[in-house]
């Protein structure tokens, strides 16, 4: 087994099934749609940093998934940047660069669910508590629960690769674009039984707990909005509302149908195109929904670009 070990520290990854001749349109794409991830998502923080009058709970929260969403990007564009410009016999990735990669792509969709339960619960508290607001969702209350969604999702993800790890390794070869904790297991001949169940107990602890914290405060909004008569407050809850619910329900979405594919091998090339799209579609999409719909950074933006360079 120590030579089996010895052999597969460099693996060979899947490449993504394009042909010689959409390689460089492909490539181009993708490079634009990075740029404007980062360029737009790094702009978003700056804006709000460098602006006191955005210095409030949800934009705040906002902010750590702008980065979230620049930092799930950086894990696979580049990455995928870089085969499409190599030829098939030049994808390797080293076991521990491997291992990384999934500890990464699976911490940035974990914080995608824990940030946006907390902007759920953000939003409850505005609507449906007011006057007690902002005495509770204080600076430091906003960072302790930024924190507690960053390192609730490290110890989960790290507990999660940190079993696979583990094992010992007879194969060489990853099917799929990029490096996940079912990859990881997948390259041993052991049993996986104890990765399967933490893997289950995971996923459902993630999922379940995201959809029914979600689902329960929009419950109390939508009876705060229907038995109040206050129509500025139910403009308003419906716009931040309808932005932070569109944004869950395309990861929510996104994250099924690449679970569901992984059970299907034949489906191997649309699961390809399916993960690529939620690395690259969802930053990108989040960022202008929540650019167009929150009045105050379409305002600030379009102050910025109205600015006479003269006056």
């Amino acid at each position: 087994m120590e030579n089996w070990t010895t052999s597969t520290e460099v693996l060979i990854l899947e490449a993504l099934n394009v042909t010689p001749l959409s390689s460089l349109p492909v490539f181009i794409l993708l490079f634009l749609f990075y740029i404007f991830i980062m360029v737009s998502n790094i702009g978003m923080v700056v804006l709000i940093l460098c602006n006191s009058s955005l210095h409030q709970p949800m934009y705040l929260l906002l902010c750590n998934m702008t980065v979230n969403d620049a930092f799930g990007a950086t894990i696979i564009l580049p990455h995928l940047l870089k085969d499409l410009l190599l030829s098939s016999s030049e994808r390797y990735i080293h076991y521990w660069a491997c291992a990384a990669q999934a500890f990464c792509v699976h911490l940035h969709a974990s914080v995608s669910h824990t940030v946006l339960v907390i902007m759920a619960i953000d939003r409850y508290m505005a609507i449906c508590n007011p006057l007690r607001y902002a005495a509770v969702m204080t600076h430091q209350m906003v960072a302790s629960l930024s924190w507690a969604a960053w390192g609730s999702a490290c110890v989960l993800v790290g507990i999660l690769v940190g079993l696979s790890v583990r094992l010992s390794r007879c194969r060489q070869i990853v099917f799929n674009l990029v490096c996940d904790n079912a990859s990881l297991f997948s390259l041993s001949c052991e049993s996986v039984l104890i990765n399967n169940v933490y893997g289950l107990v995971y996923t459902v602890l993630l999922l379940g707990s995201s959809m029914v914290s979600v689902a329960l405060t929009y419950l109390k909004i939508i009876a705060v909005c229907l038995s109040s008569r206050n129509k500025a407050l139910n403009s308003k809850a419906l716009q931040t509302c309808s932005t932070h619910l569109a944004v869950y329900l395309m990861l929510l979405v996104s994250g099924f149908i690449i679970v569901i594919m992984h059970r299907f091998p034949q489906l191997s090339q649309h699961r390809k195109v399916a993960s690529v799209l939620g690395h690259v579609a969802l930053p990108a999409l989040n960022i202008v929904i929540y650019g167009l719909q929150i009045k105050e950074i379409r305002q600030k933006f379009s102050s910025l670009f109205s600015r006479n360079p003269n006056g």
